[in-house]
């Protein structure tokens, strides 16, 4: 049986990474201990860090860093570009040098709800808890957790406890 697996010979991966079946890699890193779910794409010029969990469906572009520990649910959307277009004014079909990719920043130890859309030029604080389906819109504070369409905060979290036994 053929795996169907597309993984670029650009791909950086850590030890210990899993992936699965009908996955599309080419020019990022993935970190050591990250598992990756099936119809997941990780575009060049992006980064997961380690121990990271990839849910199935979801997209990964150009632009994004994804810090250790990090959950990301199914079919999680991330957006590099706030103003989207196919063809310039002339009609022109664009290409990469027509417009300018985003950062997105998701840090240590957040999780992202299933279906959720991280829009480009935020970060996602340290532990961040984004509600499934929401829409990120601005910065998510660290410890925080936020939900809706644009996401907003919820509440912050207390007496959780990092990987190192720290109190956040």
């Amino acid at each position: 049986m053929i795996d169907y697996v597309c993984i670029a010979p650009d791909v950086k991966l850590g030890k210990d990474v899993r992936l699965s079946k009908f996955i599309n890699l080419y020019g990022c890193e993935v970190g050591d201990g990250t598992k990756v779910g099936a119809f997941v794409e990780i575009q060049k010029n992006a980064k997961v860090g380690n121990n990271c969990k990839i849910s199935s469906h979801s997209f990964i572009c150009e632009g994004v860093l994804i810090e250790d520990n990090v959950f990301i649910g199914h079919g999680v959307t991330f957006i590099n570009d706030p103003y989207p277009r196919a063809a310039n004014a002339d009609g022109t079909l664009q290409t990469e040098k027509d417009w300018k990719v985003e950062r997105t920043v998701i840090k240590r130890g957040a999780s992202i709800g299933s279906g959720a859309t991280i829009l480009c030029n935020v970060t996602v604080g340290e532990h961040a808890i984004v509600g499934a389906g929401s829409t990120v819109t601005k910065d998510v504070p660290a410890h925080a957790v936020v939900a809706g369409n644009p996401a907003r905060l919820l509440r912050r979290l207390s007496g959780v406890a990092n990987a190192n036994g720290e109190q956040l």
